[in-house]
Parts: structure tokens; C-alpha cells; sequence
């Protein structure tokens, strides 16, 4: 018993070891990447026009093999995860519906390519849903369909999702105990597999042909992958095929999932997977026809391919909800809800208030949705199981094409007033004690969302002022009310029911407008404020600070800013702005100003890398500063922390990325830094490690160049 504890110990340490070594290797594999990705980018780009073409094509080339060797090296860490134990499978319900129209989308145009006829046939009899890890059956398949694609020259390749009883290995608890399981069969009339090499394309780095003169390319590690991935998903793949007629390989999983239990050891070691040959062709063909008799095709036309949306994953439809419906001119309501059963309930009472509802209990989904179908209102939780809704709610904000969505923050977090801040509609706290509280939400989103014009009411006592301000803010879909003094600013508030407060910045006869009222009935609750101008005099400053305790207080300093906030409060839809405020919005959000001279700190070790992204950064006019090692970022900061943006690596020798990010964030004029961790490990809770010791957002090495400009454009807005 003791010699085999110290195994089991051994064992355990192993595992440890090879999880830091894989760590280590990916940091070690993606810094070089990343430069090489970041330079080639911006030469295919050929952004000064002195290039050739055949240049670019050079350039092009290197991006695309770069392009290559990261896939390999993902594929290398998620079968070394795999191995290792630390993937943890994260099951949901999944709409078969959902994960057809994904695959399309997914393979329709690769069947157009390839000039190969693509069929998707789901059995009448199955169930609507599963509970399965969406993310892992979507790699399985993607893996396995790829593969039929990658070695099938002519004829055809079907997907068939059925209901069945039989079929897996007898041994196999996992899917003897289940109450229904489904078998996706992946179909093939490509080349097929000889019997002696149907056992060695399931392990790591074989193929079928292992020649160095082999006709199809490649590093065998997909089927690997889906091998694993498939005994973690209680279930297990099945292969029959024979050359020169195609091959066919079964995914067999539960309907619900539930954690596998210990396999019997006469199953060996492979019992996520069985092989048998296919018998002659004379023994009936399982392949349908071409004219479609034993497959149904999708209704998707050839050669339409749906833009991947910056989601990872398909955005499958969680609840039922009514994506799939919408008409035109029709209100639709994004409900982001981590509580399925509170998602349905408010999706009910959103149908009854005249929305069409889209349910999502997913951050990124949620990002992804917002742009595609641009709902008129949305409701977030900000206790999500991804990402925090806190990011949620800055991106739809900070984003050009959502940021007069109004939303409205259902959530247990006490947090109303940074909510609102952060431009939120309303806020509502859980537990939420009646259907009532719901339908008043619900019926104010639906007077915002209908009503045509906006009022603005612009308090000053210059007349000049008045009538500048109000000059610049007319527009169709805005009632500009000016007044000059306390008693009219109150009246015309409690009368009209004024969106949104511009005040002129000396504030000394303005801050009681909120103290004069009775107790229980604040006057400007929930009415955005902006500050137009600068405070003059203590007396006035000291005012402006007991307002801004009392209800949302912006200040601004040009007309320019005062339509932007304004336009940012009211929710104004960019349709119906006119081009004249659109076009200053525009300049203000546009990324090479957003940017322009704001000084951004690089922090990594490796040269190449702070070359790479130095060059990127400064072709966006910015101003960079860098340093090869934390000890010497933090120095620099302690006596000059006039740094907008810090972008830093988290694997470094010394003193790394995280003991430096806690180390910056106690320096007091750091501690509203914007820091972005760069890195390059890939290892379960990297992420989370970075927010916790203070930083704000994070990127994985490779840099998507894009991406990263679009992160420093939200966090330098704020």
C-alpha cells in the first residue's frame, strides 16, 4: 500500500512538472510567434505602398505558415491538457438545430471549394436538446468533418445525427447507463483506410501514409484530440472504413451528461474508441444517393457563408427564444442571465410586453449578439460564468455601433450608482420581489424605445450660453428647454420630465436643485447631469462635488464632448442622428485620435516583441515607452507615472508580469492605470491570475493586432 501511495505521489508530480514544462513551452513557441505574426501583418498590409506585389505574396505567405504553426502548437497543448487532467468539461443545453446550422455555416463553403456535395441529416426522432459541452462537441466535429473534407476528392461528405439504441462498445458504462444516446456519424467517399491503420490515426503524430512523400499534409493529431475529448464526454468514436470507398466515424454520446465513471478494465485502454473494417461494397452502401433520397440537405445555399462573429464558439439559442423569428421593425430584447429558469421567466414577460426576446448566459455570446442583431434594449446581469458583466457592459458601451442600446442591470451586485455611471438605463437589484417590478422595467424600455424625441433642458444664467449650447445640440430626435434659474430648472424638470441636465460648469446657485427637495423624492434621481465648462471658485466646486454625490455628473470642457455625452445618455439611435452630430462623433471615436500621443508602456523581455508591437503602436501615433523587466517598469513609474496604457508580459525572468502588476498598483498614481497583460501561457487560470493582481483586460500571445487596438481604444476612452 505504500509503494503505491509514493506512485500515486510520483505520479501527481509528474503531472505537475508537465503542466509548468507546457506552460514554459507554449511562453517559449508563442513569444518568437508573435513577432513574426505582428511584422508580417503589417507588411501584407503594405500600408507605406512600397511593396511589390510579389512582395506582399512573400509576406502573405510567411503570415499564413505562421498562421499554421500556431494551430499546431494549440493542438499540441489541448491533447497535452487532455492528458494531463486539466480540462474540465463545462456541460450545457445544446439545440441540435442550433449545432446543424453551426456545421453549415462551418463547412458549406469548405464543400464549395472542394467541389464536393455536403449533406446534414438529423433524425426526425430526435429530442430537440442535449446536455452536453457545446465547445468540445463543436472541436469533435470540426475535427472529424474537417478530416472527411481534407481526404475526399469527389462524391460526398454527410453528417447524420440519430437516436440510437446499440452501436457503442457493449463495455462502456458510460453509454450502457445513459437513457438515450446519439450517434453523429461523420460519412465520407474519400480514400479510405486500410484495416492495419485504422488503430494508429487515433495516436498523436500518425497518419495513414507516414511517408515523407505523403500526398496530404498534416501532424495527425486531430483524431487524437477527438479521441480524448470524446471519453471526457462520456462517450466514445467508432471507425469503419475500407480504401478506395470512404470511411464513416461515429461520435456516440449520452443525451445528458453525466461525469464517466471508471471504465472495466476489459476494455482496455482505448474504450473511447472501437474500430471495425468495413465490409466489401457489395454489402450495401450507407452513403445517401446524389439526389438527396437518404439525406435531407439544408436549406443554406451553396457558397453562403456567414462572417464568424468575435464569439468563441457558436451562438446557440440556450432557452428557445425568439431569434429565429424576428421580423422587420420589430423590438428585440438581448437578456443576458446566468439563471436559466429567471432567463425564461423574464423572456415570458418580455413577450407579453409586445419584445421578441434573444437569451444568453454568456458574456462573449452576449458581445457577439448585440452586434448582429442589434437589439432596442437588453438586460444584463453582471454575475456571468465567463466573463465579468462589469466588461460586458463597458464594450457595449464603448462601442460605436451599441452604445445607445439602453441597458438595463438586473443583478444581486449592490452597485446601482456605478451602473448608471457607466451609462446603464436603469438598475434593478435581486432577488426581485414581484412580477410588477419587471413589468415597470419592461414598460419604461418600451416609452424609450417609442418615443421620437428626447428632452434636453440646458440650465444657465448667460443667455449667450443658453442659446450657444442649445444651437449645437438641435436636432430632430432632440426638445432643447432652456432656463436660466433655479426655480425654472426645477419646474421644467418636474414637468416635462427632462432625459438629461446640461449645466453651465459654475455651479454655486445649482447644487441645491437636488438638496431643496423633500427627503425620499430627489428631483434629479436618475437624470444624467453634464457639466458644461469650468467650475469657477471653490463655492462652486464644492457644489458641483455635492451633486455629483446625488445623481450622474459628467463634465466636459468643448460642444464636441457635450454632444457626445449627451447622444451617449439619451440613447440615441445613430440612425436617427443627423450627419452633422454623426460626423463629430465620429472624430472623436476614431481611432488614430483616441490614441494619438497617448504614452504607452511596453513591458517584456524579449526585444523582438517590444519591437514588433513598438512599431505597431507608434504607426498609431502613440508615444512608447518600454522596459525588458518589471523591476525597472515599476521604478520608472514611482517617479514619473504620466504613462495612459501598460501593456506588459506576464512571463518574465526576475520579477514577472503578476508581481509587477501588483507591485505598479501600489503606487497611488497607478492606481487607475489601464494594465493589459500580454502573454503567452496557456495554462487553466492564467487569466483569472491576471485580473486578480490588478490587471484590467488580457490578451494571449499570439497578439491579434486588431484586437489589441481595439482594447487600448475602449480602455483609453473611459
Amino acid at each position: 500500500r505504500k509503494a503505491l501511495e509514493e506512485k500515486a505521489d510520483q505520479l501527481a508530480l509528474t503531472s505537475k512538472y508537465k503542466s509548468e514544462f507546457l506552460a514554459n513551452m507554449s511562453h517559449e513557441l508563442r513569444t518568437p510567434l508573435n513577432s513574426l505574426l505582428i511584422l508580417s501583418d503589417q507588411l501584407c498590409r503594405n500600408a507605406e505602398g512600397n511593396l511589390s506585389a510579389r512582395q506582399v505574396e512573400f509576406a502573405k505567405t510567411i503570415h499564413a505558415s505562421g498562421n499554421d504553426l500556431l494551430m499546431l502548437i494549440n493542438d499540441i497543448l489541448d491533447l497535452s491538457k487532455i492528458e494531463s487532467g486539466t480540462v474540465v468539461v463545462d456541460p450545457s443545453d445544446l439545440s441540435l438545430e442550433d449545432l446543424r446550422r453551426y456545421v453549415e455555416r462551418t463547412f458549406r463553403h469548405v464543400a464549395e471549394v472542394k467541389n464536393v456535395d455536403f449533406y446534414i441529416r438529423l433524425d426526425p426522432q430526435l429530442p430537440k436538446t442535449m446536455f452536453a459541452d457545446v465547445k468540445r462537441l463543436q472541436q469533435v466535429l470540426k475535427n472529424l468533418l474537417s478530416n472527411s473534407f481534407k481526404f475526399t476528392q469527389e462524391g460526398h461528405v454527410t453528417l447524420a445525427i440519430d437516436s440510437v439504441k446499440s452501436g457503442w462498445n457493449p463495455d462502456n458504462e458510460n453509454l450502457n447507463r445513459a437513457s438515450d444516446v446519439i450517434a453523429f456519424s461523420v460519412m465520407d467517399t474519400g480514400i479510405g483506410i486500410s484495416p492495419e491503420k485504422q488503430q494508429i490515426i487515433f495516436e498523436a503524430f500518425q497518419q495513414a501514409d507516414g511517408s515523407t512523400n505523403r500526398k496530404y499534409g498534416g501532424t495527425g493529431l486531430g483524431l487524437a484530440i477527438s479521441r480524448e475529448l470524446a471519453r471526457l464526454l462520456a462517450g466514445e468514436i467508432r471507425l469503419v472504413s475500407a480504401p478506395r470507398v470512404g470511411s464513416t466515424f461515429t461520435l456516440y454520446l449520452p443525451q445528458i451528461y453525466t461525469s464517466p465513471r471508471s471504465t472495466r478494465k476489459s476494455a482496455g485502454a482505448r474504450t473511447a474508441l472501437e474500430i471495425y473494417a468495413r465490409p466489401a461494397p457489395s454489402g450495401g452502401d450507407i452513403f445517401p444517393d446524389k439526389g438527396g433520397s437518404a439525406a435531407v440537405e439544408s436549406s443554406v445555399p451553396v457558397g453562403a457563408r456567414e462572417e464568424s462573429l468575435p464569439s468563441p464558439g457558436p451562438l446557440f439559442n440556450e432557452v428557445g427564444d425568439d431569434r429565429d423569428a424576428i421580423g422587420l421593425d420589430e423590438n428585440v430584447i438581448l437578456i443576458v442571465e446566468n439563471d436559466v429558469a429567471f432567463a425564461r421567466f423574464l423572456l415570458d414577460v418580455a413577450r407579453e410586453k409586445g419584445f421578441k426576446g434573444i437569451v444568453t448566459s454568456q458574456g462573449v455570446r452576449a458581445l457577439a449578439l448585440a452586434m448582429q442583431f442589434k437589439p432596442a434594449a437588453m438586460t444584463l446581469d453582471l454575475f456571468l460564468p465567463d466573463i465579468n458583466g462589469w466588461r460586458v457592459l463597458h464594450r457595449i458601451k464603448n462601442d460605436a455601433a451599441t452604445r445607445h442600446i439602453p441597458v438595463a442591470v438586473i443583478s444581486t451586485d449592490e452597485s446601482r450608482e456605478q451602473a448608471l455611471s457607466a451609462g446603464a438605463y436603469a438598475f434593478v437589484s435581486k432577488p426581485i420581489q414581484s412580477k410588477e417590478v419587471l413589468d415597470g422595467l419592461l414598460d419604461n424600455l418600451n416609452r424609450l424605445i417609442q418615443r421620437s424625441e428626447k428632452n434636453v433642458l440646458i440650465a444657465s444664467a448667460d443667455a449667450a450660453t443658453r442659446d450657444q449650447l442649445a444651437r449645437y445640440l438641435a436636432a430632430d430626435d432632440l426638445r432643447i428647454f432652456t432656463v436660466g434659474d433655479r426655480k425654472g430648472a426645477r419646474e421644467m424638470i418636474a414637468r416635462s420630465g427632462a432625459d438629461c441636465l446640461v449645466l453651465d460648469a459654475d455651479l454655486a446657485s445649482w447644487s441645491a436643485v437636488e438638496r431643496d427637495e423633500p427627503d425620499g423624492e430627489p428631483l434629479l434621481d436618475r437624470l444624467p447631469i453634464i457639466v458644461y465648462g469650468a467650475a469657477k471658485g471653490t463655492h462652486a466646486l464644492n457644489g458641483w462635488r455635492n451633486l455629483a454625490r446625488n445623481a450622474i455628473v459628467r463634465d466636459v470642457r468643448s460642444p464636441e464632448r457635450l454632444l457626445d455625452q449627451a447622444s451617449f445618455f439619451l440613447h440615441r439611435d445613430p440612425a436617427k442622428i443627423p450627419e452633422t452630430h454623426r460626423a463629430v462623433m465620429r472624430g472623436l471615436h476614431d481611432s488614430i485620435d483616441v490614441l494619438k500621443d497617448k504614452r504607452v508602456m511596453i513591458v517584456d523581455d524579449d526585444i523582438r516583441n517590444i519591437f514588433a508591437l513598438s512599431s505597431l503602436l507608434e504607426d498609431q501615433s502613440m508615444i512608447v515607452v518600454s522596459h525588458d523587466n518589471g523591476r525597472d517598469a515599476v521604478r520608472y513609474l514611482q517617479t514619473q507615472p504620466d504613462i495612459d496604457v501598460l501593456l506588459i508580459d506576464i512571463m518574465m525572468p526576475e520579477q514577472d508580469g503578476i508581481d509587477t502588476i501588483r507591485e505598479i498598483r501600489k503606487i497611488r498614481a497607478c492606481r487607475d492605470l489601464p494594465i493589459i497583460a500580454v502573454t503567452a501561457k496557456a495554462m487553466k487560470g492564467d487569466r483569472e491570475k491576471c485580473l486578480e493582481a490588478g490587471a484590467w483586460d488580457y490578451l494571449s500571445k499570439p497578439v491579434d493586432t486588431g484586437l489589441m487596438i481595439g482594447v487600448l481604444r475602449a480602455w483609453l476612452r473611459r
